[in-house]
């Protein structure tokens, strides 16, 4: 008869060499090991972390393609280059911390308009690139979907929307610290309708929301268009958003709503702590004020472990999590998703008015591709692209821009966010960027109240030797404003 004993759990390696290459990566980032030094060798770092030699090797490998590290024959491996200093937290006198009437619409047209132009090398839109997109896969799924769902496909798919998708999502919360049923989730075109649908139902014209700075251009232009007035919180570049600050303008100022981007922050890439966001969590909750929390960077961390939302830490209902796949899947499919809490019905009756349904076919396409398990394939290979670029790019910046010059550091996302010496003005090096072909998104768009003249946000989705040189050329022209 055979042993009824238990054999041990076997040891789950499956990402440890993510891990051990995320804490190397941690420590050159920190400045422990810094340009052209030595890191551990394979045997060493195998002895001290008790894993395989091989694992090492692949977590070596694994850096060495995202551009932080170099392999030196008979010698060992050496830090490629030193991560430029993350652009440091902008400082703000909390006295003077006001409600700001939003007026960035015009300037962020105009940056849409030239960033949708296909002449143009697309370093302004934070777009991903449709070569790195799983477009064919897609496309049969599509073409799959709407012969078996031959009625379906052209019929509205009445709010809360495709239960098929809804399932899916609700499954996916789990990865992300949270229980939720799809009967709590509604479809929307995209996230930005999403936070529009939420800002609705909860604020009123005039009312104040409270928001990191700097955030997402898009994001500023729904406050404006709702006609209401936007709070600056100061942002860190690591940990987003401020909590002292945050807090002491509740105390001084009426706020109605808080929007923040927890999760790889556009544009920063920052990605609050855990324990952070519980905190944001429940400080807000003290005030009876609810929290609009964007994650649709959430699903592209450089990590190989998801971040929690901050709705994992929602108690009252006060968490309104919006999202899509929009950044991360198909930006042409616009679907997106809220999770409204305590906001769901009213949510889901101003879908309805606003534009009856989101489309039909995307919604079953993206459904089927999360329930065959493509979307987690894609993700872990797109993740990597994403790392490497970043760092590519910013090795590039370091290279061609002014002396001073600094650049983020994102731990997730696919954007840089660059501060110039202040004698570079984002706007004129915006006009001189265009005139040479090439588009950038300058840094008073993503403020309420025109903050960042000296910074601008690249997008490293796209990496190629013409990229790369059209760094060089807006480098050359910043250059030439110092």
């Amino acid at each position: 008869m055979g042993s009824n004993r238990r054999k041990p759990a076997a040891r789950d390696d499956s990402f440890m060499y993510e891990r051990i290459a995320e804490r190397i990566a941690k420590l050159i980032r920190k400045g422990t090991y810094r340009t052209g030094e030595r890191i551990p060798s394979v045997r060493s770092l195998s002895t001290q972390m008790k894993v395989s030699i091989s694992t090492v090797v692949k977590a070596y490998f694994h850096l060495e393609n995202r551009g932080m590290i170099e392999a030196r024959p008979q010698s060992g491996y050496y830090v490629r280059h030193q991560p430029v200093q993350a652009a440091v937290e902008q400082e703000h006198a909390l006295s003077t911390a006001i409600p700001t009437l939003v007026s960035v619409n015009e300037l962020v047209m105009m940056v849409m308009r030239d960033g949708s132009n296909p002449d143009l090398v697309p370093l302004g839109l934070a777009a991903p690139n449709p070569e790195n997109l799983p477009v064919d896969k897609l496309n049969r799924i599509l073409s799959n979907v709407a012969r078996r769902n031959r009625n379906q496909g052209v019929s509205y798919d009445f709010p809360p929307g495709c239960e098929r998708l809804r399932v899916q999502l609700a499954q996916r919360a789990l990865r992300t610290g949270c229980s939720l049923t799809p009967d709590k989730i509604v479809i929307t075109s995209g996230c930005l309708e999403a936070v529009m649908l939420s800002l609705r139902a909860i604020c009123r014209p005039g009312d104040t929301v409270a928001i990191e700075t700097p955030i997402f251009y898009n994001l500023l232009q729904v406050i404006e268009m709702l006609d209401l007035k936007a709070l600056e919180i100061p942002t860190h570049p690591v940990t987003g958003m401020s909590l002292s600050a945050l807090r002491y303008a509740l105390d001084q100022t009426t706020v109605h709503a808080c929007m923040a981007i927890p999760n790889y922050n556009n544009p920063f890439g920052s990605c609050m702590p855990d324990e952070k966001k519980m905190e944001l969590v429940k400080l807000l909750a003290k005030h009876n004020i609810p929290l609009i929390e964007n994650d649709v960077y959430g699903d592209l961390g450089f990590s190989s472990i998801r971040p929690r939302i901050a709705k994992s830490f929602d108690k009252k209902g006060l968490v309104i999590h919006c999202s899509s796949f929009s950044k991360t899947l198909a930006p042409g499919y616009r679907v997106g998703w809220v999770v409204g809490g305590r906001f769901q019905e009213k949510i889901e009756r101003m879908k309805a008015v606003s534009n009856i349904a989101t489309a039909t076919l995307p919604q079953l396409a993206i459904a089927e591709f999360l329930a065959t398990g493509g979307y987690d394939q894609y993700l872990r290979k797109i993740r990597g692209i994403y790392s490497r670029q970043t760092s590519l790019m910013a090795q590039a910046v370091t290279r061609s821009f002014p002396r001073g010059t600094k650049v983020s550091s994102p731990l997730g996302g696919f954007v840089l966010w660059v501060e110039m010496p202040e004698k570079v003005d984002s706007i004129k090096l915006y006009e001189q960027a265009l005139r040479a072909g090439i588009t950038i998104a300058p840094g008073q768009i993503f403020s309420a109240s025109m903050k960042y003249p000296n910074f601008i946000r690249l997008n490293s989705a796209y990496w190629s030797k013409e990229i790369e040189d059209a760094i060089t050329v807006i480098g050359t022209l910043a250059k030439g404003m110092t």
